[in-house]
């Protein structure tokens, strides 16, 4: 499995961004986003299993969304509202842990990561 992530950009407080993930090979049980600012560790941002089931942290919760199109294997990160706290490297993974949500919040349970993509909100 390889991911392809992108969309990532500089942007303004209370801007929009879309990030995309594009998956190839077979298919998994579950995608998930995660970033990592400077200095701190990696966290989790949101996960979509295979049949549809979604979890937010708490941070990005109401003003974040998650989604797929199957069509084109392909996950997105819809991010509005944004502030500077969300300025991190995105990450997008895939995992084949199964669809536990406590799981599915910890990177280590994900074996397929992108490459990340730079996420910048300016105040």
């Amino acid at each position: 499995v390889q991911l392809q992530a992108s969309g990532g950009g500089l942007v303004q407080t209370g801007d929009s961004l879309r990030l995309s993930c594009t998956a190839s090979g077979r298919p998994t049980f579950a995608e998930g986003w995660f970033r990592q600012a400077p200095g701190k560790e990696r966290e989790f941002v949101a996960t979509i299993t295979w049949n549809g089931r979604i979890d937010y942290a708490n941070s990005v919760k109401g003003r974040f969304t998650i989604s797929r199109d199957a069509s084109k294997n392909t996950v997105y990160l819809q991010m509005n509202s944004m502030k500077p706290e969300d300025t991190s490297v995105y990450y997008c993974a895939s995992s084949d842990y199964g669809t536990d949500a406590d799981a599915l919040r910890l990177s280590w349970n994900y074996k397929y990561w992108g490459q990340g993509t730079q996420v910048t909100v300016s105040s």
